[in-house]
């Protein structure tokens, strides 16, 4: 089977290496890739947003599966121009992906079906004084959302009326986040555990992967600006197999339903990011791809055929016996560069990745390779992740911390708290 993963990120060398142990035979291509993934596969010189090129690769290449990684492209409608020269596509269609790209009409879509999540007001960015006066009236804290894509990093936690000004006025004076910005959802804070469960869909059925935890802030115990993950944790002892089952039929069959019914049936990964209240659990955003950096603790803890799950999914028939949990466990440590999520330095040397344990994997995300060289190239610069086959997620964070402790670039930042919430 030829195999075309679009992207070149820390998920992307996740999904790359996850392909490679497939019983299936593949030839992999990844699109562009990294310096991690040219180990796994050929990496090509194609950008995500060259469609006309990546169509003309995969015809001339016999192309049988394409598998796009980041949300932008499956935004931008590359999944519906493949589709329509009939290659198979392992994401959804512009239409469906509009759950990602557009918070509101996600939660149309969850209001449609039922699905609990946090009360909300929608403003333009026309609106700024109605907002400023209903931001007045809130109780606290509350939350500010950019209704587009925001690379993870569109989400205001405000703790008053003066912070949640500020953030008004942010996005919709000094256009922090261009476009996505011209509308805001202003929502209640929902309190209780996040965690992350991704649903393999075929556009009807679906299979859910072992539930993870992301670590979205900067700073240790969930503190500073949101990033696009500094580390996770899988699988997520929180979500007992009676809690799976309500999230399966209380929001992820409601919410494929209810984009079948609007012709924009999901056929891709479906990422609910979810909140366990004292209520339930409860929907915090609906994602149209697989999350980065928790596919990169979830592929490990699972075994089978991934590559047939795909295809078979890609095919609007998913085996839902192609892979289970594996019993193990996983944790994953982002090194970042200094500065990050705000203005970095990049082009440093990464040394020590030659000098790990054979269960540490390094997933690249923002390196990149000069003179056989690996340098940074990044906010987010590597995944140190350790695997046990057995779960045990305490051993599994020392080995990522003792492994992450090997490896130098000038000014390395980590997080030391993650999986700690697994522990309470």
């Amino acid at each position: 089977m030829n195999v075309v993963i679009i992207g070149s990120g820390g998920r992307e060398h996740a999904l790359a290496l996850k392909i490679t142990e497939s019983p299936t035979p593949n030839k992999l291509y990844i699109l562009p890739g990294n310096p991690g993934t040219r180990f796994l596969g050929e990496n090509i010189n194609i950008n995500p947003s060259e469609q006309n090129k990546i169509l003309d690769f995969c015809k001339e290449k016999n192309i049988d599966l394409v598998i796009i990684g980041p949300e932008q492209p499956l935004v931008d409608g590359l999944a519906n121009e493949l589709r329509d020269k009939n290659i198979n596509v392992f994401g959804p269609n512009r239409e469906a992906a509009l759950i990602e790209s557009s918070k509101h009409f996600a939660k149309k879509v969850m209001k449609e079906s039922g699905v609990p999540t946090a009360k909300y007001l929608p403003f333009t960015s026309n609106m700024l004084g109605p907002a400023r006066e209903y931001i007045r009236s809130k109780k606290y804290p509350c939350v500010i959302k950019a209704d587009g894509l925001a690379a993870g990093k569109g989400v205001i936690v405000c703790n008053d009326s003066t912070e949640a000004e500020e953030a008004l006025n942010s996005i919709f004076r000094d256009k922090v986040f261009n476009e996505s910005g011209e509308k805001v959802l202003v929502e209640e804070y929902l309190t209780g555990e996040e965690v992350s469960v991704f649903a393999i869909c075929d556009g009807n059925e679906f299979v859910c992967l072992p539930a993870s935890q992301d670590h979205k802030r900067i700073g240790d115990n969930d503190t500073g600006k949101n990033t696009g993950g500094m580390g996770a944790y899988a699988p997520a002892p929180i979500v007992t197999p009676q809690l799976f089952e309500q999230i399966k039929n209380r929001i992820l069959y409601p919410v494929v339903k209810t984009l079948n019914k609007r012709n924009a049936s999901f056929i891709g990964c479906l990422y609910a990011g979810l909140i366990i209240t004292h209520e339930g659990p409860k929907v915090i955003e609906f994602n149209c791809r697989f999350g980065d950096p928790e596919t990169q603790v979830v592929l490990p803890v699972i075994k089978g055929d991934f590559l047939h799950l795909l295809y078979t999914a890609a095919q609007g028939k998913i085996d839902k016996a192609a892979v289970e949990y594996n019993g193990g466990s996983s944790v994953c440590v982002i090194a970042a560069s200094g500065g990050y999520p705000d203005s970095y330095e990049k082009g440093f040397d990464i040394t020590g990745l030659d000098e790990l344990r054979a269960d540490i994997i390094i997933y690249h995300a923002g390196t990149k390779e000069i003179n056989g060289k690996v340098i940074t190239n990044g906010g987010r610069v590597l995944g140190v992740t350790s695997v046990l086959p057995d779960f045990n997620l305490m051993l599994a964070k020392d080995l990522a911390y003792n492994a992450l402790e090997k490896i130098k670039f000038k000014n390395i930042y980590y997080r030391r708290d993650i999986s700690d919430k697994a522990f309470k």
